[in-house]
């Protein structure tokens, strides 16, 4: 009865997500408010209702409702209860019903928060989310529904993929698609913007915390994914620019670029229309990302392979979506006005730079990801795009992105004199040589290795340098607290995102140049010695899990002056679906990784293979990412860009 009802509430939302569509439109074209009022009432009761229909499947999992076709191909009664709840999104029809999930709720969100916004601008902000909305569930109903039940009930469930039933990639997904939908909020912004003709300060002050929120979150959900990858696929990195991993980290691209660009546009009242462009690309981009994972014309551990004829549908949405938009960018456009001028020395003459490097990243990584894709359709043959490719046209294009996150603060709005600052850059610049310099004289590295570690202390110091200076530096010391506290959150949460963004630089350098691999065969009682750490393999030992077997080996972990340490690789097997995973086991701190993975049995049981990897300050990798999602959070916080700040300003001359 429950998933009759889910089944029932998804229905439901189909015919209220399209009068949420329809009847603001039409309130907006004859000019009647009850009309576009009823926008809120819509998404209130839209989000309300998948709710209920996402809890519905939520609670088939838990009780291992087998009767649900969902639930029999992939749960398992004896899974732990996160991984059953996980098991919801890790298949596409669940997958598709938690990205409709947050669709509704960022709509009710919006509704809530905006309620003193020009009810023309909030009412077509709220229609295109119905549109939306409207066209995926469609999909899910027609093509996915994930409320299926069996004629005849299993006895028992096909279970879960073993590598998919990690903590990292329970959370994973839900942070990602709340970055992912969270940029169509942004994309519902501009078409009302379009629609309207008008882009002013309460569009802008609007537009930049919903891409922050977004970009904060896709940050996180890319983390995630990127340090389940490192836990528990066993090859020791954490990426490896997969097709479904670009499809990711493309709407992050964009993302980056529209969140700089939308400080121009809030503080110069200029690059309006590139602002709106960026945030069409950014949407486009996470719709490409549904449709790469989706389609099956990928393979990928990361995918939902389903048939080409849900692709086709997403495509169709794709196309609609994006070409729709861009027509009407296309007309619209030259209809916006612009703000000042301002030379290309300047601080927006430095973020219009930024938003080119970042805008053609964002381009390199999508023709190394769809150029295998149209060769196969075209010739079918296959073509492998790897981390050769990315890394050689990728990494050269970040060298000047970085250069300038460090230079860029230090210059003034609307020109700026060189000579003014050249004491700055070069006291960061000899200051970051020397740091540089004597990190990679202690590890011997090479000159890709400085550049990578000079870049990271060339955006600390002048970060720190930027921030000292904007308080001030000719006072007391008292004084320069109190200054320093007085400053906007804002301010700190940028520099603390660009710290994060140097120390991930200096990590991903670092635990890159000096990393040190090792694979060999390894028999009990031998021992194995890397960079001044001597592992012994004492023994491998049976035990049972929830839903596992395994065969456990114990390694002895030996450092000069430190205590004994254990590690404990696994060689798991999963019955209920026949699978076998290694699980490495990995001694962290934050100046190397030391990880062990134990392979397969030679030589009947009395040898194993081994493969150990060294990896120097990895952990910052994450230490990085987490202080660029603090440092988006903190920002939020500012009062200028919580939302809803705007709303003192009078609204009556919007709506003219």
């Amino acid at each position: 009865m429950i998933i009759e009802l889910g089944h029932y509430c998804l229905a439901l939302v189909l015919t209220i997500s399209f009068f949420q569509f329809m009847i603001p439109a039409l309130g907006v074209r004859f000019n009647s408010n009850s009309l576009m009022k009823s926008s809120f009432i819509t998404a209130y009761l839209s989000f309300t209702l998948i709710l209920l229909s996402f809890f519905s499947l939520v609670y088939a999992y838990v009780t291992s409702d087998f009767s649900v076709s969902l639930v029999a191909k992939n749960s398992h009664s004896l899974k732990p209860l996160i991984y059953k709840i996980s098991g919801v999104w890790g298949n596409h029809e669940g997958s598709l019903l938690l990205w409709v999930l947050i669709l509704t709720f960022y709509s009710a969100a919006v509704a809530l928060l905006g309620r003193k916004l020009p009810l023309k601008l909030i009412s077509l902000v709220l229609s295109c989310q119905g549109l939306i909305a409207s066209a995926f569930i469609s999909f899910i109903l027609f093509t996915s529904n994930p409320f299926i039940r069996l004629f005849f009930p299993e006895v028992e469930g096909e279970g879960f993929n073993p590598i998919l039933q990690d903590f990292g990639l329970a959370i994973h997904p839900p942070f990602l698609y709340l970055g992912y939908v969270g940029l169509s909020v942004t994309f519902s912004f501009s078409i009302a913007a379009l629609l309207v003709g008008k882009v002013d300060t309460i569009w802008v002050k609007w537009v930049r915390p919903w891409t922050l929120i977004a970009w904060v979150f896709l940050t996180i959900g890319i983390a995630l994914g990127s340090w389940w990858a490192y836990r528990e696929l066993g090859w020791g990195g954490w990426w490896f620019w997969d097709p479904v991993e670009n499809a990711s980290f493309m709407p992050w691209l964009a993302a980056t670029a529209l969140l700089h660009s939308s400080i121009v546009a809030e503080k110069r009242d200029t690059l309006k229309a590139w602002t709106i462009l960026l945030a069409i690309v950014a949407f486009s981009f996470s719709l490409l990302g549904t449709f790469i994972v989706r389609s099956g014309v990928l393979i990928s551990v990361h995918s939902f392979a389903s048939d080409p004829s849900r692709g086709l549908y997403i495509l169709m949405l794709l196309i609609f979506f994006t070409g729709g938009a861009l027509l009407l960018f296309a007309k619209k456009a030259s209809h916006l006005k612009s703000g000042s001028l301002f030379q290309p020395l300047s601080r927006e003459g430095a973020l219009v730079i930024n938003n080119i490097i970042f805008a053609s990243a964002a381009a390199t990584v999508l023709l190394g990801t769809l150029y295998p894709i149209f060769i196969d359709a075209i010739n079918n043959s296959k073509v492998s795009v790897g981390p050769p490719y990315f890394e050689a046209v990728f990494i050269p294009l970040m060298v000047p992105a970085i250069l300038l996150c460090a230079f860029s603060p230090m210059l003034s709005w609307k020109r700026a004199k060189l000579e003014n600052i050249m004491e700055r850059i070069v006291a960061v610049f000899l200051c970051s040589i020397i740091l540089t310099s004597i990190l990679v004289f202690i590890y011997n590295g090479s000159a890709s290795a400085f550049l990578g570690v000079f870049l990271g202390f060339w955006l600390i110091l002048g970060t720190i340098y930027e921030f000292i200076m904007k308080v001030g530096t000719k006072i007391s010391f008292k004084k320069f607290i109190n200054r320093s506290l007085n400053l906007p959150r804002s301010a700190y949460g940028m520099s603390l995102a660009h710290i994060g963004v140097a120390i991930f630089v200096i990590g991903v350098t670092v635990s890159s140049a000096w990393r040190i691999d090792i694979e060999q065969p390894i028999t009990i009682g031998d021992k194995v010695i890397i960079n001044n750490i001597e592992l012994n393999f004492l023994s491998v030992n049976n035990v049972n899990g929830p839903n596992w077997i395994a065969e456990r080996g114990v390694f002895e972990v030996l450092q000069k002056d430190k205590n004994n340490e254990f590690l404990y690789p696994e060689r798991r097997f999963y019955p209920a679906s026949q699978v076998n995973t290694s699980e490495p086991a990995i001694m962290s701190n934050y100046i190397f990784d030391l990880y062990i993975v134990l392979g397969e049995s030679i030589n009947n049981n009395k040898s194993y293979t081994l493969r150990v990897y060294y990896s120097p300050f990895l952990n910052w990798i994450w230490l990085g990412i987490i202080c660029m999602a603090l440092g988006g959070i903190l920002s939020l916080t500012d009062r200028k860009h919580r939302l809803g700040y705007t709303t003192k300003i009078n609204s009556a001359n919007v709506n003219k």
